[in-house]
């Protein structure tokens, strides 16, 4: 598809977010999270891109620190408290998803707020609220940093 044919088609946004899901809500909290930690993981690394240049590995090690299940759980109570009702509840449900395996980096509540943290992504970004993301990903990175430099 050309650049004229996208700008011509009503499903094309320019910037992050893709065409919108009609009820994200109505997802599992499984897909949301799933939608949500690669939302996560390339606003990270486009965030470590904008910094400057940096070898590869340097920038592959910076981004596993921040999408760790330890770092994003950091996030959570600041997340909560900054949430609309809607957010919280897509929240809760992310954080009680029963989940058949559990990373041996983290402890079983790191990993529930994380996959919380990711569920709330995948739902805003599936419901086309780029500003709404870009501001709670500015808020887990605040959150992230205050958390590893208490």
């Amino acid at each position: 598809m050309s650049r004229e044919e996208m700008g011509q088609d009503k499903s094309f946004k320019s910037g992050f977010v893709g065409k919108q899901h009609e009820n994200p809500g109505g997802l599992s909290p499984v897909t949301l999270a799933f939608v949500g930690d690669s939302v996560f993981e390339l606003m990270v690394r486009e965030r470590l891109v904008r910094q400057g240049g940096m070898p590869s590995g340097k920038l592959h090690s910076m981004a596993v620190e921040r999408v760790r299940a330890t770092a994003q759980a950091l996030a959570y109570n600041g997340v909560l408290a900054a949430c609309t009702e809607p957010e919280r509840d897509i929240l809760r449900r992310g954080r009680n998803v029963s989940l058949s395996r559990m990373p041996k980096s983290c402890t079983p509540q790191e990993y529930h707020r994380a996959t919380a943290i990711e569920a709330l992504l995948g739902y805003l970004y599936l419901g086309g609220e780029q500003a709404r993301l870009e501001d709670v990903f500015a808020l887990i990175e605040e959150e992230i940093a205050r958390g590893q430099n208490p």
